[in-house]
């Protein structure tokens, strides 16, 4: 693939219903993965090791944020062509900024060590992720060519191999029982296979340059960017290192366990769908009408997947962790679960819409959201930690995860989607759904079979529920998305 090609429009719009769908097909496949993993480490771990997992990822996830100073999200971003010079500065810069915070690490590790108080294997697991680090941004430029023309199959096809070979070797490593030094060799795997992959896909020639129109021309929107990304990962990855600190590695391996189950289905569904429709988006902010249908379909396609999986979860949580000798350790995880959700719900809708204000240029909005969700998961959520524990700190998450109300009436100001159609009418079959479980799971025995009868009712339910509210559109939407795929003339090299 030429690096520096356009597509138009219409192939715009046919890759971005191909892309979601091939993403989530294709992710579905990293759930099971990721569900089968979570099943395992939890007979094989503790959640003191969680929590140090946790901790250590953290520190270097909030490394990341700096890694590129939006370079990245420019070129995905950007109207005009990209030029090489475009995609040989954005590496460069990369580089010289990725070896420069890994170098503070490095001189860090000393005060990291002692105020977590971290053994040697935890030390070793902290150099592990600086190296996947590395390994990450090597991958960034073959990632924005394919994200760029919406190639988004073969993306998902990369993560799937990288995927598999963590959880493998994660699960494996943890059976024999390896501890922290699991998560160590699992991710030298990962970042290894992913870097492989990937440029076996999308070849590209590394090359050290930096022209400074091409960078300063990038930067007007690389930098308001990437203040946004920092002050998401301030709001969450930095918030996470301070509560290892608040309420103990322990209630954070615990509150981190809650946390991957219930943000599961947001991570399967929601990132593949803003990954490609941000470029779309770009690439429509210019027709209004367009816009407001991509974007009400999008939202209803999250919300459709994302609710139903996030109510299940909650309902069935209890009777899983009663029934699977050794977990009853995570049942102090149902609580924050519950609140938890209230938070994954409200992300389903403005996740999108964030990603929405970006992909039009609104970024200011979108710096002024993130600030104001960034102050109030700070006050909330260690205070509520410290005083109630890890029940606590899920709550202060719940009430901030309320507050994306805001950001929903502000972005129906610029386009004006349907909340009715995109969120409410999946919402209620979610919640009926959830009704007809609650009733049921009070006749049925606590065991795994009773989870596997609810879920085969929840489905049912929900299916019926959401028929009864969308109609024959949704299968309308079915056909239209399969005759996309399926279309003989669409030419994926155009």
């Amino acid at each position: 693939m030429d690096p520096t090609a356009e597509i138009n429009l219409e192939t715009v719009k046919s890759r971005t219903v191909k892309g979601i769908v091939a993403l989530t097909q294709q992710y579905f496949g990293v759930y099971i993965i990721t569900i089968i993993a979570y099943f395992f480490l939890g007979k094989f771990l503790n959640p003191v090791l969680f929590g140090i997992f946790g901790v250590v990822s953290a520190i270097i996830n909030f490394l990341v944020y700096f890694s590129d100073i939006g370079l990245a999200a420019s070129l995905i971003q950007k109207k005009e062509k990209i030029t090489q010079e475009d995609l040989k500065t954005t590496f460069t810069v990369q580089q010289i900024l990725v070896i420069t915070l890994i170098l503070i690490v490095v001189a860090g590790t000393s005060f990291i060590r002692h105020f977590y108080n971290l053994d040697q294997s935890s030390v070793y697991l902290l150099y592990a992720l600086c190296f996947s680090f590395f390994m990450s941004s090597l991958k960034s430029i073959p990632s924005v060519i394919l994200e760029r023309h919406l190639r988004f199959e073969v993306v998902a096809i990369s993560a799937i191999i990288e995927t598999l070979v963590y959880n493998l070797v994660l699960v494996f490593l943890a059976w024999k029982g390896f501890g922290i030094t699991s998560f160590t060799i699992s991710v030298i795997a990962r970042g290894i296979i992913g870097v492989t992959v990937l440029y076996l896909f999308q070849p590209w020639k590394p090359t050290l340059q930096i022209s400074r129109s091409s960078l300063k021309k990038l930067l007007v929107f690389g930098i308001p960017y990437q203040i946004n990304t920092f002050i998401a990962v301030l709001k969450d990855d930095g918030l996470t290192i301070i509560l290892g600190k608040v309420i103990g590695l322990g209630p954070l391996g615990i509150l981190s366990w809650a946390q991957g189950w219930i943000q599961m289905p947001l991570r399967v569904v929601l990132d593949n769908v803003t990954r490609v429709t941000f470029p779309a988006f770009s690439r429509m902010q210019d027709n209004m009408k367009e816009l407001k249908e991509n974007v009400t379909r999008s939202i209803f396609f999250i919300a459709f997947l994302v609710f139903p999986a996030v109510v299940g979860i909650v309902i069935l949580a209890p009777i899983v962790f009663q029934s699977i000798s050794k977990f009853s350790q995570w049942l102090p995880a149902v609580i924050p679960l519950a609140f938890l959700a209230v938070n994954v719900i409200f992300a389903a809708v403005t996740t999108q819409l964030t990603n929405l204000l970006n992909a039009i240029g609104k970024i200011k909005i979108t710096s002024g959201l993130m600030v104001m969700w960034t102050v109030l998961t700070w006050l909330l959520v260690p205070y509520l930690g410290l005083k109630y524990g890890v029940n606590g700190a899920s709550a202060g998450y719940a009430i901030v995860g309320a507050s994306s109300i805001i950001a929903i009436f502000i972005v129906k100001k610029y386009v004006d989607f349907s909340l009715t159609e995109s969120t409410f009418k999946p919402l209620a079959a979610s919640f009926i759904m959830g009704a007809v479980l609650l009733v049921l799971r009070n006749f049925l025995p606590v065991n795994l079979y009773s989870v596997f009868v609810l879920t085969v009712i929840g489905m049912v339910a929900y299916f019926a529920s959401i028929f009864v509210f969308v109609g024959m559109s949704i299968i309308d939407d079915i056909r239209k998305v399969s005759g996309i795929i399926l279309h003989k003339n669409e030419n994926i090299n155009k």
